[in-house]
């Protein structure tokens, strides 16, 4: 069974939570990479995708209410709202990234990672051995054991 160590890439592009959102776009786009872990003294402290980029080009959405004996409930949460506001004006990377990533070890299967990715929408997952970052799951790793069995 082909685990997280056999697919990583252990050469990682990271960013900084510091990193200016074009820098970080650039990156992303000339390494043709779907996103990068985000360091910050020497811990992952998040992950930047393109969906978190492509996120800044959304419209706000404006939360929903509901009325029951003339008083007004919100249907979300006021911190939801200022998140969502956060991520679209964010100008470095620390403000749009996804902070607390989900992270894997070099052991963890890929149908595991295969999982995660399929049901959490997560295709990019820092691989952590000891506390440090030693590679990269994405996507396009995945796939290409499809070519493999071919």
């Amino acid at each position: 069974m082909l685990t997280a160590k056999e697919l990583m890439t252990s050469e990682c592009i990271t960013l900084t939570p510091e990193t200016d959102i074009a820098t970080a776009a650039k990156t992303l786009l000339d390494n043709k990479i779907n996103g990068a872990p985000v360091i910050d003294d020497g811990k992952v402290v998040g992950v930047l995708c393109q969906s978190d980029l492509v996120a800044q080009q959304k419209r706000i959405t404006l939360p929903s209410f509901f009325t029951l004996l003339d008083g007004v409930f919100p249907l979300s949460s006021q911190d939801e709202l200022e998140a969502e506001v956060t991520k679209i004006a964010a100008a470095k990377v620390g403000d749009a990234m996804t902070p607390t990533p989900t992270f894997i070890t070099p052991e963890t299967s890929i149908e595991d990672i295969a999982t995660m990715m399929a049901n959490e929408k997560l295709y990019t997952l820092p691989v952590l051995e000891d506390g440090k970052l030693v590679g990269v799951v994405g996507k396009e790793d995945v796939l290409k054991t499809l070519l493999q069995n071919t």
